[in-house]
């Protein structure tokens, strides 16, 4: 029996899959969330084989880190992000970074998809949508840092300088230098600009 912890935004559409995902005879939700916050403490008391968790739920611009933060407390739990294929290509590639411990499912995923995508999981198979896949292998050629890329994950969100930097603890210069190097690299004349080319690219 494969134990699962539901963690999705939502009770209309959690619900539905807990219903969908109860029919399976190896399958057996022991715990549902509709709440980030609930996440780990459910996750450290039921201890389940695999955790399927709303991208929406665990929220951008760091939605990798809660599935880090799983992989710690409770190692052998794997996690089943369902996430769209259009948001940013810099969650695809943290996340491909730790298939087979996570695994990624679009939101287009047929029933049967998720059902197998749990059980392929809980084997210790790799689990990845396929152009989810291919956006993060083509990103694979990023000239940005890591935290390049967070800074202007946050900038293409129209934070202001100020604000880049009390989000990721840094200092006001600091994020400023960040700004002006990313520009640089992506060869723009203005922010905005190397938005667009690192948008454009799949670098963020």
């Amino acid at each position: 029996m494969i134990q699962l912890v539901l963690a999705q935004r939502g009770m209309l559409i959690r619900r539905a899959l807990a219903e969908l995902l109860s029919q399976e005879r190896d399958l057996r939700i022991v715990a549902e969330v509709g709440r980030r916050d609930d996440v780990i403490p459910t996750v450290v008391r039921e201890r389940p084989q695999v955790t399927i968790l709303d991208h929406a739920l665990a929220g951008e611009p760091h939605v990798a880190e809660i599935c880090v933060e799983l992989r710690k407390v409770v190692p052998e739990c794997r996690v089943l992000m369902i996430m769209e294929r259009t948001l940013p290509t810099l969650t695809s590639v943290l996340l491909a970074r730790m298939v087979p411990q996570v695994g990624v499912l679009a939101t287009e995923a047929s029933p049967s998809a998720l059902v197998d995508g749990v059980r392929r999981l809980s084997r210790g198979e790799p689990v990845i949508d396929v152009e989810i896949a291919v956006a993060a292998l083509n990103a694979a050629s990023n000239p940005l840092t890591g935290r390049e890329r967070e800074v202007l994950l946050l900038a293409t969100e129209g934070a202001p300088a100020k604000e880049i930097a009390a989000r990721l603890f840094l200092t006001d210069g600091t994020v400023r230098n960040y700004l002006s190097r990313i520009t640089a690299k992506t060869g723009a004349r203005t922010l905005i600009e190397a938005i667009r080319r690192a948008q454009e690219a799949g670098w963020v």
